[in-house]
């Protein structure tokens, strides 16, 4: 398996933004998950939706869209792990 740390991300309060990361071998099974980094106690703090394009043969990219669900500004790492 590989895991890492593919960006960092800021939004504003109740802010959502949409962020692309590309030419990912289409073979690979990835997993996305956006990790808060800034501590709000109390609730969940943000949400995302992963959307996938076939950009050829053999590559995609993945449309990452990620909702702060506070009402202050949180900052995130958007991580992977690749399956297989």
């Amino acid at each position: 398996m590989r895991i890492g740390t593919q960006f960092t991300g800021a939004l504003g309060a109740g802010q959502t933004r949409r962020w692309f990361t590309h030419s990912w071998p289409a073979d690979w099974h990835v997993i996305w998950h956006m990790m808060p980094v800034t501590p709000v106690i109390g609730a969940p703090e943000v949400e995302w939706e992963v959307e996938v394009e076939r950009a050829n043969a053999t590559h995609v990219t993945y449309w990452l869209t990620v909702r702060n669900l506070t009402s202050t500004p949180v900052n995130f790492e958007g991580r992977y792990a690749v399956l297989n």
